[in-house]
């Protein structure tokens, strides 16, 4: 179990008034980039709340991203299990001016690396050009 921070005004945003159900956006979105498994999804103003069990540890590291990059949430709190032993990422929070290669190169000491952060973030990142500054990404270890 753990809470991971985010930027509240920053990410994508979902819904628009206060009819939509923010569980059920998120729970969508989730099932959008091909992430939802077995979860149990719940908005509590604005902190997500993620319990249940997703296939592996990159799985449910993208579930956190994918709860907490969204405008209006500050906390992700999650509750998933895995049975994966696979090492954790690393988040980084992008910083105004960040590249994915001043990323790579502060986390791996090699700018040249810039692709393995993009490949670590996609269905969340569709062009390593279009990161912004809140955005929180998985920095994954290197093999």
């Amino acid at each position: 179990m753990g809470i991971f921070d985010f930027v509240k005004d920053a990410g994508k945003k979902l819904w628009g008034s206060d009819d939509d159900d923010a569980s059920e956006v998120i729970a969508k979105e989730a099932g959008m980039l091909g992430l939802k498994d077995d979860l149990d999804v719940k908005v509590e103003g604005d902190k997500v709340v993620i319990n249940g069990k997703a296939p592996s540890q990159e799985v449910k590291e993208k579930l956190i991203l994918a709860a907490g990059n969204i405008e209006g949430i500050a906390k992700v709190e999650e509750n998933i299990e895995t049975d994966d032993t696979a090492d954790g990422s690393t988040f980084h929070t992008v910083e105004k001016g960040d590249t994915l290669w001043a990323v790579a190169k502060k986390a791996y000491g090699d700018g040249t690396k810039y692709n393995a952060i993009f490949e670590a973030n996609k269905p969340m990142l569709s062009d390593p050009d279009k990161i912004y500054p809140g955005q929180v990404l998985r920095i994954p270890p290197l093999s």
